[in-house]
Order: structure tokens, then C-alpha cells, then sequence
């Protein structure tokens, strides 16, 4: 039996987790009220039918009863029903951005203004937090970037340690992502803006890509970057760190730093690696 408890703040993207449990073929229920939760499991690991992995979702619509949850999980462990907590996550910046794009009330909707609000919530789910097996920030994931998380941990069973790598592109002249926890700059590598045949490509095009890193100064570079990155990872990782935002940045976000960023993300992007990495580039469009 695969028990998942699905929690999290309200935005972070709960609801589409649940969808990607159920694609999967777990037996998914929302919203189940706090004091049936110990019942439901009880008739659960009784039973020997085909619902042998179970998803339900726990947020803060249960109200008052969210205090009863640590007394329900310790019974259930003294019963030895084994569970597993994953916590979906999201920066303030970005909960607050989702509930003004959809324009829907924040659950706790007591509070004078959404991030009084939001912070609230974080006071009343902390106990589930501290507890999660897994937390996933999904600040800068786009619904696949949360399947293929969700698919690693709970059907392919590998393991994870709750870190997710966002490398991104960026131009200076556009200003520096305010989410980046890592900037580097790369506009002292040769630049395929002055040559004429590569001024309007992109470093998405292996032209480019050959220009820029055939430089020794860029082969060194590279070198030491992924280097310094592949022994910040597992230290992050003990530290507890769940979002790792890697910005690149050359002067338009066309070219090296493009190049570099994809360079980085191929040596990063291996199949054993125990965390998630995803690559994107701000303004390769501008």
C-alpha cells in the first residue's frame, strides 16, 4: 500500500498534483474532513482490492481541524500504516501573482490583504511541512516540470532529495531575475552579436554554440562552473534547500548566455541525479 498524503500552500498547485496521481493510477480524494482521514486508512490497509495506492489532498479548507492532524498521523504510525507527506511550495511573490491572474479569494480570506494571508497559512501548515517526506517549490515549474517530479518520486520510485535546479538565461540590459539565488556573468566571452552571419541566431543554434565555446577562455570557464555547481548541489541538498535558481546572463539573453546555460544544463541533466533541473530562457524572444 502507497499512502501519499498531498498537501501544501493554496496556488502551489495541489489540485494538479492530485490530476497527476490520479494519470498515474492512484485512488484520489480532495478535502477529505481531518477526522475521517484515520478511518479511511483503517478500511484502506484492511482491504486487499486493487486500491493499493491512494492520494488524498490535506490544505487549509479544513479549518480548525488542521490541528488534529498530528494526533491522526501518530495513530496511524502506531498502527504501522505507513504514509508519505509531499508538500508543494511556492515564494510569496508567486502565490500572490497566481491568485491575482485567477482572481479567486485566498482560503483563509480573514486577513487584509492576500500576503497577511498567505503568511497565516504558512503558521497553520508548518506542522505538515516540518514532517513532509518531499517538498516540491514550484515557483518556476511549469505543469510538466511538476509531472515529471511527481512521476520520479511516486512511479518510477527513484530517489529524491528535494531540490529542484532552475537554470536560466537572462540579458543584464532587461534587468536581473529577482528569483535567481545564483548569477553569473558571462559578457566576457565572445560575442556572435558582431559577426554578422550570427547576429540574428540565437544560442539555441549549434552556429552559435560552436562560436562561443571554442573559445579556451569559454572551455575553461565552463570547466570551473560546472565544477563549482556540482559541489554546491549536495551541499545544498543537506542544508535542506528546495529551489536552486542558477541565472546566466550575457548583455541581450540571445546568444552565450543561452550557450552557456544549455552547456550547463547538459552536464547537470543526468539520469541518476537525485534532484530536478529544467532550463529556461527569459529573453530569448525580445
Amino acid at each position: 500500500m502507497r499512502f501519499v498524503i498531498v498537501t501544501g500552500m493554496s496556488g502551489a498547485g495541489k489540485i494538479t498534483a492530485l490530476k497527476i496521481f490520479e494519470d498515474n493510477g492512484y485512488y484520489c480524494v480532495d478535502n477529505l474532513p481531518i477526522p475521517l482521514i484515520e478511518s479511511f486508512a483503517d478500511l484502506l490497509f484492511a482491504q486487499t482490492s486493487e486500491k493499493n495506492k491512494v492520494a488524498i489532498g490535506v490544505d487549509i479548507r479544513s479549518g480548525e481541524n488542521l490541528d488534529k492532524i498530528d494526533d491522526v498521523l501518530s495513530r496511524m504510525k502506531a498502527k504501522e500504516q505507513n504514509f508519505e507527506i509531499l508538500f508543494l511550495d511556492s515564494n510569496n511573490n508567486t502565490l500572490i501573482k497566481r491568485f491575482k491572474e485567477t482572481r479567486r479569494s485566498h482560503p483563509m480570506g480573514d486577513a487584509d490583504s492576500v500576503e497577511n494571508e498567505i503568511e497565516a497559512e504558512r503558521k497553520k501548515l508548518s506542522y505538515l511541512r516540518r514532517h513532509a517526506d518531499y517538498i516540491i517549490d514550484t515557483s518556476n515549474l511549469l505543469v510538466r516540470d511538476l509531472r515529471a517530479e511527481i512521476e520520479k518520486i511516486f512511479v518510477m520510485n527513484r530517489d529524491y532529495r528535494n531540490l529542484f535546479v532552475t537554470i536560466m538565461s537572462f540579458g543584464f540590459k532587461y534587468g536581473v531575475p529577482a528569483d535567481c539565488d545564483l548569477v553569473f556573468d558571462v559578457r566576457f566571452l565572445p560575442n556572435p552579436y558582431y559577426v554578422p552571419e550570427l547576429k540574428h541566431k540565437t544560442g539555441e543554434q549549434q552556429e552559435v554554440q560552436d562560436f562561443v565555446l571554442k573559445s579556451p577562455v569559454s572551455t575553461e570557464f565552463l570547466s570551473k562552473l560546472i565544477d563549482m555547481i556540482r559541489f554546491l548541489i549536495p551541499n545544498y541538498i543537506d542544508e535542506g534547500k528546495s529551489q536552486l535558481v542558477i541565472g546566466i546572463g550575457c548583455t541581450g539573453g540571445h546568444h552565450r548566455s543561452v550557450t552557456v546555460a544549455k552547456e550547463l544544463h547538459r552536464q547537470l541533466d543526468k539520469a541518476d541525479a537525485n534532484y530536478g533541473i529544467r532550463i529556461t530562457h527569459r529573453d530569448i524572444l525580445r
